[in-house]
Formats: structure tokens, C-alpha cells, sequence
């Protein structure tokens, strides 16, 4: 009887961590999209990431083999670099913005006003909590012993 409560907990979870990352994916592609977040060639880096991310969720969702696990765990590291790269380009841009408006402020300064310019410094961190949600559905694939 105990068995089947923590399966039934288990698929439960698994079911609510799979829709977190579906509505993650497919609402910061939607949001990208519609913030044109697509005129620049290093812009594309995350709508490449999520598309990758979302088709290989696709595959492994209907076969579940040590190949597409490695390869989703690679998607999802290359997700979460880019989540930090991208925090470092909104920095760098809001930074060399501040510095034209401002030319005599000091570094500080110029990095306290970085933190709340027009590009949102930390959006792009989302996309390592997107990486962790994905990651963490891995775990729970492993955990249920499904044929890997």
C-alpha cells in the first residue's frame, strides 16, 4: 500500500515538474518573441536554446534512452551558460549606456545604475532556472528506474 502512494507521489511530481518546464519553455520563448528579441545574431542565443531544449523534451518524452538524457543534459548546460552570458551582455550594454549619459561618473556609479538600466540585468538568469527545472526532471526519471 505504501509503495503505491509513493509511486502515485512520484508521477505526481514528475507531472507538475514536466508542466513547469513546458510553461518556462514555451513562455520565455513567447516572450522573447514578442519582445523582438531576435535582431541580433547573439539575441537568437537563447530562442536557439529553448527550440533545442523544447524538441529534445519532445524526444525524450516518447523514448527514453542514456543517448537523448546526454544530450539533454548537455542542452540544459548550454542553456544555463547562456542565461549568464546573457546577464553579462544586459550588463555590459545598460553599462556602456550609463557611461555615454553619464562620462563623468566614477565605476561604481556606472555599475549601480548598470543593475536597473533598460535592459533587465537578471532576466536572462531565467534561463538557468529553466536548466534546474529540466534537470530536475531528469532526476526524477532516474529515481522511477524507467528503462534508461
Amino acid at each position: 500500500m505504501q509503495s503505491k502512494k509513493v509511486t502515485s507521489e512520484r508521477y505526481g511530481i514528475k507531472r507538475v515538474i514536466l508542466l513547469a518546464l513546458l510553461f518556462m519553455l514555451l513562455g520565455t520563448l513567447l516572450e522573447l518573441y514578442l519582445l523582438d528579441h531576435y535582431e541580433d545574431t547573439l539575441q537568437l542565443i537563447p530562442l536557439l536554446c529553448i527550440g533545442g531544449a523544447l524538441i529534445n523534451l519532445l524526444v525524450l518524452f516518447f523514448r527514453k534512452s542514456q543517448a537523448i538524457i546526454n544530450l539533454f543534459k548537455l542542452v540544459l548546460v548550454i542553456t544555463s551558460l547562456s542565461g549568464i552570458y546573457g546577464a553579462f551582455l544586459h550588463l555590459q550594454a545598460n553599462y556602456e549606456f550609463e557611461q555615454d549619459m553619464k562620462p563623468t561618473a566614477n565605476f561604481w556609479e556606472l555599475s549601480l545604475e548598470s543593475l536597473s538600466g533598460a535592459l533587465p540585468t537578471l532576466a536572462p538568469m531565467s534561463m538557468i532556472v529553466l536548466a534546474l527545472i529540466g534537470y530536475s526532471y531528469l532526476i526524477l526519471i532516474k529515481q522511477q528506474n524507467e528503462k534508461i
